[in-house]
């Protein structure tokens, strides 16, 4: 079975052994209360992929029938602003409330997508979107990150942003890894199927040291859980973590801070004694990383991650999401939708709040946890 009809059979449509913690691992003992509710979206049969805030207010998501909305109150009403039939919008991310970038994740992967343009670019807020031509390089068949890296400095006496925008794919091959040190002015592609064979997400922490989630073949059944790591930018990419099980991939990291991240780890295994589900952890900023248990269940798929801090995250499931408050030592079902895919977490002059997409839009607020 290939993994297109795996993954398509498993969206709804409405190391065994952990290592020890090491010695700096810190619990965090009261965490605030935390609460998801859902948003009132436009029905979607399926999974929806992504979803970006430039700020707690304002924000878009999109999804593979070729739409995108946008908020401007926090998500309480969402507008279809865009619609283009037989494009899949996997990924999508904001420099600014005008100017931002969307990717598909292209043809001969899932039925009914016919557009072959990988990246799209719009300078109205969404409203219209036109094909990235600038890109030198290999062509990309398809996308599904995009991350946008902003970059403080001192411009003639005032404080500016350098932004870098990197966006990776696809699930399934073939893998391809682009690059804007320009804000999106420019491009450069590099062919990367020589070190991976699917690429699920991109994650820089400067304009050189960066991270892909990625697949060490694009066959499902020969691949490992792969996360590669580069300190140029993207010209050369080491190995620094693989699982040793067949079936697995990675798909989405998080990194509250600049040691510790998390990177959800799937299954695809039909072997139903395989049950145990893990997620990769750094606490040395990727360069190392070991396998917590997330849970033992084999109807679980891991999708989406996000953490407000080292200890305090949570993992988007088929069925459920996952809460930790002890940096992953333990884990709670808690309701925040099916098949979550990506999260976005903010803070705001109320604490933190976040947005978390899946088969519908659900909305993080924090209170303080009671005595």
């Amino acid at each position: 079975m290939t993994l297109t009809n795996l993954i398509a059979f498993a969206i709804p449509v409405f190391a065994d052994t952990a290592p020890a913690r090491p010695s700096n691992f810190v619990r965090r003992e009261n965490p605030p209360g935390y609460e998801w509710s859902l948003l009132k979206t436009d029905p979607y049969r399926g999974k929806q992929d992504d979803i970006f805030f430039i700020n707690p207010e304002k924000g878009w998501y999109v999804n593979g029938a070729g739409k995108i909305y946008v908020t401007s109150d926090g998500g309480k009403t969402w507008e279809k602003i865009f619609e283009k039939p037989g494009t899949y919008f996997r990924c999508i991310g904001f420099v600014d409330e005008l100017h931002g970038f969307a990717g598909n994740i292209g043809t001969d992967y899932f039925p009914a997508v016919t557009d072959e343009t990988p990246l799209y670019e719009t300078t109205d807020g969404g409203r219209s979107w036109k094909a990235v031509t600038n890109i030198v390089g290999p062509v990309a068949k398809g996308l599904c990150s995009i991350d946008i890296l902003r970059t403080p400095f001192i411009n003639a006496g005032k404080l500016d942003y350098r932004v870098t925008i990197h966006a990776a794919g696809r699930v399934g091959g073939p893998t391809i890894f682009l690059r804007s040190e320009d804000g999106g002015k420019s491009w450069q592609s590099k062919d990367i199927q020589s070190v991976c064979g699917m690429v699920l997400d991109v994650h820089f922490f400067t304009p050189k040291q960066g991270i892909l989630c990625a697949a060490s073949d694009a066959a499902v059944d020969k691949s490992n859980a792969l996360i590669l790591s580069t300190t140029d930018g993207g010209k050369t990419w080491d190995k620094v973590y693989q699982s040793e099980r067949p079936y697995e991939l990675t798909w989405k990291c998080s990194f509250p801070s600049d040691k510790v991240g998390y990177v959800t780890v799937q299954s695809y295994n039909p072997d139903k004694r395989v049950t145990k589900r893990f997620v990769a952890k750094t606490v040395d900023g990727g360069s190392s990383w070991y396998e917590i248990e997330l849970t033992d269940d084999f109807s679980c798929r891991e999708f989406g991650i996000a953490f407000a801090d080292e200890c305090t995250g949570w993992v988007g499931g088929m069925q459920t999401g996952y809460q930790t408050v002890d940096g992953g030592k333990s884990w709670t079902k808690t309701p925040m939708g099916m098949a979550v895919n990506k999260i976005r977490l903010l803070k705001s002059p109320k604490g933190l709040i976040g947005y978390a997409i899946g088969v519908q839009v659900y909305k993080l607020s924090s209170h303080p946890q009671s005595d």
